[in-house]
């Protein structure tokens, strides 16, 4: 049985994929779309991930961060065109301990200026969103922080299901406007659909 690392903290426990899932799982990561192939995030692109990161954000992450990205296993992805082989857009997860379980926390969720609005960033955020209701249900939230200035982020984000929560001031260090909002979504488990559809 696979295990997934639950974020960074060497105290932490681990979460298990189900086996039942895990051929699932397989055939997940080779489907393709009419125009770009979905990738997991894992040792061998994860130079990719951070090199398409640096093109889209003002923020620079550390290496920490990708090694936490690597450490989560498959819930961060990458999308390859098909016709070139370029990256073209990506989302990059890690997984938190907090008193109430671990979360999903969502570090990236970027597409390259010429391929947005064509639903690629959907696609990501869906696929990653389904991947942990499948393979983890113990994570019964999405979080993240957006620029409180990015109205395009905050309306895409509500549009799939996530809800301001808060607001924190003087967030962002490098980064103007400072501020940021907590977006937070409850994910619920395909075990647990499973069963209350019984």
């Amino acid at each position: 049985m696979e295990t997934t690392s639950t974020g960074t903290d060497p105290d932490q426990h681990h979460l298990h994929q189900v086996e039942d899932n895990n051929k699932h799982i397989e055939v997940e990561k080779q489907k393709q779309h009419a125009w770009y192939t979905f990738e997991d995030v894992d040792e061998t692109n994860i130079g990719e991930l951070e090199k398409i990161n640096h093109v889209i954000f003002p923020i620079r992450y550390p290496p920490r961060v990708y090694q936490d990205i690597v450490a989560c296993g498959g819930v961060s992805h990458l999308a390859r065109l098909n016709s070139t082989g370029q990256i073209v857009g990506g989302i990059s997860c890690r997984l938190e301990n907090t008193p109430d379980g671990p979360i999903l926390y969502i570090i990236t969720l970027g597409v390259l200026s010429p391929y947005r609005n064509l639903g690629l960033g959907s696609d990501l955020l869906k696929r990653c969103l389904e991947r942990v209701q499948l393979c983890l249900p113990e994570v019964g939230l999405a979080k993240l922080h957006v620029q409180v200035s990015n109205d395009d982020a905050i309306r895409f984000y509500e549009h799939h299901g996530f809800t301001i929560v808060e607001r924190i001031e003087n967030y962002y260090v490098r980064v103007e406007p400072r501020h940021a909002v907590v977006l937070h979504k409850r994910l619920v488990s395909s075990s647990s659909s499973s069963s209350s559809s019984i």
